[in-house]
């Protein structure tokens, strides 16, 4: 610890960063200012959108509810860690295809929820997906193609 500050490492996509953050650091400011990886949305910081979505150790959190120093030791998945190169994740794919965005803010967040929503519940009916997805907001496309895209992304019914 130096000054007001605290030491953390923390594992983003597989690799590990080190930096002396403010113990009062969101994580998603972490992740944008200090890591440099700016495709986590800041969309209220009350945690009503879930722009901010992440995952930590493989569940999803709103990165705007969590301190970096708690994150301190874990292992975050952004939105830039999921593609395998030029491969897209089955989620970002799903997403594309069936036009599951407009402007694109709330995309990051949505996909990581949808992920997460996918790993607790693989094959999820309709309703399921809308409830799951209660706490993402989207403002511009009326949810109708992000419930597609991730009852896509499971194999289930369009």
């Amino acid at each position: 610890m130096k000054g007001d500050s605290v030491e953390i490492t923390v594992d983003v996509n597989g690799s590990s960063h080190s930096h002396d953050v403010e113990p009062r650091t969101l994580l998603v400011h972490y992740i944008r200012d200090q890591v440099g990886l700016t495709g986590t949305n800041i969309g209220c910081d009350t945690s009503s959108c879930g722009a901010c979505t992440v995952h930590v150790n493989g569940e999803a959190v709103k990165s705007c509810t969590m301190l970096a120093a708690q994150a301190d030791g874990q292992q975050v998945k952004t939105i830039e860690g999921l593609a395998d190169g030029e491969e897209l994740h089955p989620m970002q794919e799903a997403f594309m295809n069936c036009h599951a965005l407009q402007c694109g803010y709330c995309t990051p967040g949505m996909v990581m929820a949808s992920i997460s929503l996918l790993d607790e519940n693989p094959s999820p009916s309709e309703a399921e997906v809308r409830e799951g997805l209660e706490g993402n907001l989207c403002r511009c496309t009326g949810y109708h193609n992000i419930v597609k895209a991730v009852l896509s992304a499971s194999g289930g019914s369009q």
